[in-house]
């Protein structure tokens, strides 16, 4: 019988499996968008069009996190340092206006996954969790150099670049290897374990499929 290997270990096994199945010639859709907005030949237009498609996803997630507040077991990964909205309201209001929350409207994949996180996050803590992990400690990876690129690329300052700003968390890497431990103490059976597992991996699908629409829109808008 093979030792079992951490949790936390086993989550990251799973989402690099689906990084390897999905990925178009080694590289995800993910990876090709954010390449192409932070060495070109993607356009400030298509950065604005990725962080309206942010909001929807992160809205669902905070919202999620609301109603989970008090479980036991999701509140141990709720971190006010994390949330996201604040900042994305203020990147979209310098980047679009005031009026930018009658601009904006989430594609058809945004629209699944937001309607995804709002399903399984009202039934599971396990399947909310899914969801937070995969969204912010991918966040956390390289939130500095990614702010810095887009600042040079298309001279933003603060305002604009937000959502790459986590002030309440100065060491991310710590902050990881924080969050990571503690998915390994929680006392997942072996049934959540796999619930949240097969989670992980839908989630990692639906970002892929959402900057796949998203790289689509884009290009159609430029055509």
């Amino acid at each position: 019988m093979g030792v079992a290997i951490p949790f936390s270990e086993a989550l990251r096994e799973r989402a690099n499996e689906e990084r390897n199945g999905i990925g178009a010639n080694g590289r995800s859709a993910s990876e090709r968008f954010m390449t192409s907005l932070l060495t070109g030949p993607g356009s400030r237009e298509d950065y604005i069009a990725m962080v309206a498609q942010n909001f929807f996803v992160y809205d669902a997630l905070e919202r999620a996190a609301a109603a989970r507040a008090d479980d036991p077991v999701a509140s141990l990964f709720i971190e006010p340092a994390l949330t996201r909205i604040p900042a994305i309201r203020e990147d979209l209001r310098f980047l679009l206006g005031e009026d930018w929350r009658e601009i904006i409207v989430p594609l058809p994949t945004t629209t699944r996954y937001v309607e995804r996180i709002d399903t399984v996050a009202a039934t599971t803590a396990g399947g909310f969790i899914a969801h937070h992990y995969t969204r912010y400690l991918g966040d956390l990876s390289g939130c500095a150099i990614v702010r810095t690129l887009m600042q040079r690329r298309f001279g933003f300052e603060t305002n604009g670049v937000g959502f790459y700003l986590f002030a309440g968390i100065a060491k991310p890497k710590e902050f990881k290897s924080t969050y990571r431990a503690q998915l390994d103490r929680v006392g997942w059976s072996e049934e959540e374990r796999g619930r949240v597992l097969d989670e992980v991996a839908l989630a990692y699908r639906l970002t892929e499929e959402l900057f796949a629409d998203l790289a689509a829109s884009c290009a159609t808008r430029a055509a």
